[in-house]
C-alpha cells in the first residue's frame, strides 16, 4: 500500500500545487488558459503520438484491452446512465444537467492515467494506457457530443455536419490516428520530428496535472450533491468494476489487467468543462463533477490499485 501511495501521491500533489498557484494568484487566469491550450493542442497529442507510434504490440492482447473498455463504457452508458434521464426528476427536466452527468460517467482524465501508469508500471503501463486511450478518447467524444446535440441547450444549433467535423478535427483523436498509423505501417517515429515530439511529450504530464489543479472549482459543489454523487459512484466504482470484470473474462492478467482497470477508474477529464460550454451543457455542474471526482480519486485510485494486486 505504501508503495502505491508513494507512486500516486506526487501526481495529486502536482494537482494541489496547480490549485494553490491559482488560488494564491501566483499565476492568474490568462496563464492557465494559454497553458491549457498548449497542453491540449500540442503537448498531450505529442505524448499520444510518441507512445502509440513506438508501442510494442507483439504479444499484447490488443483486442481484449480495447474490447473491455469499449464494451464496458457502452454497457454502463446504456444500462445505467441513460435510464437516469428518465428516472431522476431533476435530470428528466434538465437536459444540460444530464449531459454533464453523462460526460462525468464516461470521460477519463488521461493526464492522470499516464502519470500513474508511468510511476507504478513503467513503459508497459504507458503502452497499455496509450492503447486504451486510442479507443476511449474517440469513443467517449462520440458519445458525449451526440448527447450534447440531443440534450444540450445549444448543441443542436451547431448542426450535425459541423459537429462531426469538430470531432474529426479533435487534436487528441488526430494524435491517436497518427500514432496508430505510424505503428501499423512500421514507420515509427521519423528522425528529427520523433525526438522533437518526445521532448514535447515530457512536458505534457506535469503541465497537464498543474492545469487540472488550477481548474478545480470548489464553490461549484454547492447545490449539486445528487448528480455529483451519482457520477462518483458511476465513474470511480461501477466503471472500473465493469471494465475489470470484462477484462478478466477476456483473459487479461497481471500488469495488463491492473493498468486496464486503473484507466477505467480515473477521475473526470477537465476538457468535459470545455465541451459543456461549447455545446450547451451545464458547465457549472460539470465543474463540480470534475472537482469532486479529482478529490475522491486521490483516495479511490490507491484502493483500486491495491485491490487489483490481489487478483490472479
Amino acid at each position: 500500500m505504501l508503495t502505491i501511495l508513494a507512486a500516486i501521491a506526487p501526481n495529486f500533489l502536482l494537482i494541489l500545487l496547480g490549485w494553490l498557484l491559482r488560488a494564491r494568484h501566483v499565476l492568474d487566469g490568462p496563464f492557465w488558459l494559454q497553458t491549457e491550450k498548449l497542453t491540449y493542442f500540442v503537448l498531450f497529442p505529442a505524448l499520444l503520438v510518441t507512445n502509440l507510434a513506438e508501442a510494442r504490440l507483439d504479444g499484447l492482447p490488443v483486442a481484449a484491452i480495447l474490447g473491455a473498455h469499449g464494451l464496458g463504457i457502452t454497457l454502463v452508458l446504456g444500462l445505467l446512465v441513460l435510464p437516469l434521464r428518465f428516472l431522476s426528476p431533476r435530470l428528466r427536466a434538465d437536459g444540460p444537467a444530464f449531459t454533464s452527468v453523462l460526460q462525468g460517467a464516461v470521460r477519463p482524465n488521461t493526464y492522470v492515467g499516464f502519470a500513474i501508469a508511468a510511476a507504478i508500471w513503467g513503459p508497459h503501463g504507458v503502452t497499455v494506457t496509450a492503447l486504451a486511450s486510442s479507443l476511449v478518447i474517440p469513443l467517449v467524444n462520440l458519445y458525449c457530443v451526440t448527447a450534447l446535440i440531443r440534450w444540450g441547450s445549444g448543441g443542436g444549433k451547431r448542426g450535425l455536419g459541423a459537429t462531426v467535423l469538430a470531432i474529426a478535427k479533435n487534436p487528441l483523436i488526430l494524435a491517436c490516428v497518427i500514432g496508430a498509423a505510424l505503428n501499423v505501417s512500421g514507420i515509427g517515429l521519423p528522425p528529427i520530428v520523433g525526438p522533437l515530439l518526445k521532448i514535447l511529450a515530457q512536458a505534457s504530464l506535469a503541465l497537464g496535472l498543474l492545469c487540472v489543479g488550477a481548474g478545480l472549482e470548489f464553490s461549484a459543489l454547492r447545490g449539486a450533491h445528487g448528480p455529483v454523487a451519482a457520477v462518483l459512484g458511476l465513474k470511480l466504482a461501477v466503471m472500473p468494476l465493469a471494465v475489470g470484470a470484462l477484462a478478466w473474462s477476456f483473459g487479461l492478467t497481471g500488469t495488463t489487467l491492473a493498468v486496464t482497470v486503473t484507466y477505467a477508474a480515473l477521475p473526470v477529464a477537465a476538457n468535459a468543462y470545455i465541451l459543456a460550454r461549447q455545446l450547451g451543457g451545464d458547465h457549472a455542474l460539470t465543474a463540480a463533477i470534475i472537482t469532486a471526482s479529482t478529490m475522491a480519486a486521490a483516495v479511490s485510485l490507491p484502493v483500486v490499485t491495491l485491490l487489483i494486486g490481489y487478483l490472479p
